[in-house]
């Protein structure tokens, strides 16, 4: 049976960590939230005070679980390694000038890692959660990280993961990705990379 009301995915950004401030692309390495960072994942939770969600989904990594904690939805949260971060092999802990230095014109939504994630790899990934995520209803919470935040919102709009560099996230930032109000069938991005200030409304 479908449900009811069509899956509205609220999708979270960790918090701040060490390397997403000097621009170190993260992966497995389990970092900690920053100070500034468990602040931010703080006042993420005052913004969703009073959201009815029906599930909610951390990636295993620790700064998405401790992000998830701090928002205040750690207790009804369920591990799903689908939403780890982009695998980047052998450039992890590298920054994308750093790579760039050796490889001219590199770009990770268009070349993936060696020894990590292709682009036809996350997007699979992404669209196995999505097609299971769809088959729900209702709020769903997804905390997560950057890069594969933006390749589940092109996968969600139908583009291919090369457009993934047009939607870039910020730490501790909330992303909505949602349905028409007026045609269930057409998939929307509902809101896009912000940073809540005031508690949000589920509709």
């Amino acid at each position: 049976m479908s449900p009811t009301k069509p899956a509205r995915l609220w999708f979270m950004r960790h918090g701040e960590t060490a390397w997403s401030l000097s621009g170190q692309h993260t992966s497995r390495t389990d970092l900690a939230l920053t100070a500034r960072g468990e602040a931010a994942a703080t006042a993420l939770g005052q913004a969703l005070r009073g959201i009815d969600f029906a599930q909610v989904l951390t990636s295993p990594r620790l700064r998405a679980r401790r992000t998830c904690d701090l928002a205040g939805l750690g207790a009804n949260a369920v591990i799903e390694p689908d939403l780890r971060e982009w695998e980047y092999g052998a450039y992890e802990g590298r920054t994308s000038v750093d790579i760039r230095a050796e490889r001219p014109g590199w770009h990770i939504f268009r070349d993936g890692c060696p020894g990590g994630e292709a682009p036809a790899d996350i997007a699979a990934r992404a669209d196995r959660l999505i097609a299971r995520l769809s088959q729900c209803g209702g709020n769903i919470a997804l905390f997560a990280h950057g890069q594969f935040g933006a390749v589940l919102a092109v996968r969600w709009i139908g583009l291919a993961v090369a457009h993934g560099e047009n939607f870039p996230l910020s730490p501790a930032s909330l992303s909505i990705l949602a349905h028409g109000l007026h045609d269930p069938s057409v998939r929307t991005i509902e809101c896009w990379n912000t940073v809540p200030i005031a508690p949000l409304s589920d509709r």
